[in-house]
């Protein structure tokens, strides 16, 4: 019996800590992902000098107000296979941009049309078709941090289109942050918001990764399945979520945001705005595998 508990412990701890598999995308750089059969079902390396408008459109409104820190600008594919975000000046004011594979229902700025001419009207702006959206698998991205500690933000992160329109995260989903850095070199812990961002708000928290080179390049996961959500760093575990599994259909973005907009005062950080062109965010590709 004690060999056979052994032989267990052992078996499970391999399983934890197995090293891991690296998947060749001809002409690119590989992915790391977890043990098992995988094949690649959505991805953009950014090819070319062109952003796919058919793959990722600008995040620009944020719960039913155009987003004062988010522009259509700053964006560009360097023709080496990536896609650079940088500091621009719109109106005098600093901002960044964000991008999505899809959209939520309560972000488009609301259009009081009056139904059947009842004054009463849906406080929700005009919704929009997804680019792409899938449930469960492998989401990875491989990208180079912001230098600037100070200036703004940047993260990779996955979120239902119908958030908090439910108590039940299977049924409307939620927000996964796969990587979040506020800080140059450091990577916030992974979070999994849901029941939308109100009153009825749950969140849950793992890992986060400190000094990290940001000169570097460095490759960002989350294996989302029945049983959960385990995140990794370079292709190495950091961390696990077991509860509020979501079964809906949830969308990709890759963010930036200059700091200080969401205060008050709703201004940028002082220092932003000696940021322009001096500072970037450099996202080598994004990738979605399925188990086979």
């Amino acid at each position: 019996m004690k060999s056979f508990l052994l032989t267990g412990a052992i078996a499970v701890a391999a399983t934890l800590f197995a090293a891991p598999q690296s998947i060749e995308v001809k002409d690119h750089e590989p992915s790391l992902l977890p043990p098992g059969n995988w094949k690649l079902a959505w991805h953009d390396e950014f090819d070319g000098t062109e952003l796919d408008r058919t793959k990722w459109d600008y995040r620009l409104a944020m719960m039913g107000e155009r987003h004062p820190a988010w522009t259509d600008k700053g964006v560009h594919l360097d023709g080496k296979g990536n896609v650079v975000f940088t500091i621009v000046t719109e109106d005098g004011c600093p901002r960044s941009s964000q991008l999505q594979t899809g959209y939520n229902f309560m972000d488009e700025p609301v259009h009081q049309v009056n139904f059947c001419g009842d004054p009463l009207f849906w406080k929700i702006g005009k919704l929009k078709k997804s680019l792409f959206t899938h449930t469960y698998g492998y989401y990875e991205v491989r990208c180079r941090l912001q230098q600037h500690p100070e200036a703004w933000w940047t993260a990779f992160w996955l979120q239902s289109p119908v958030i908090g329109s439910s108590l039940d995260p299977a049924e409307s989903g939620a927000e996964i942050d796969i990587m979040e850095c506020f800080k140059s070199g450091n990577i916030d812990s992974h979070n999994v918001f849901t029941a939308g961002y109100g009153v009825d708000s749950k969140r849950a928290s793992c890992g986060g990764k400190d000094g990290l080179d940001p000169e570097e390049f460095h490759r960002f996961g989350v294996l989302w399945d029945e049983n959960g959500y385990t995140f990794y760093v370079d292709g190495v575990e950091d961390g696990h979520i077991p509860q509020y599994v979501s079964k809906r259909p949830e969308f990709i973005l890759i963010s930036t945001e200059i700091k200080g907009y969401r205060k008050s005062d709703r201004k940028a950080v002082p220092i932003a705005g000696e940021l322009v062109g001096k500072d970037d965010f450099v996202v080598d590709y994004v990738r979605v595998f399925d188990r086979q």
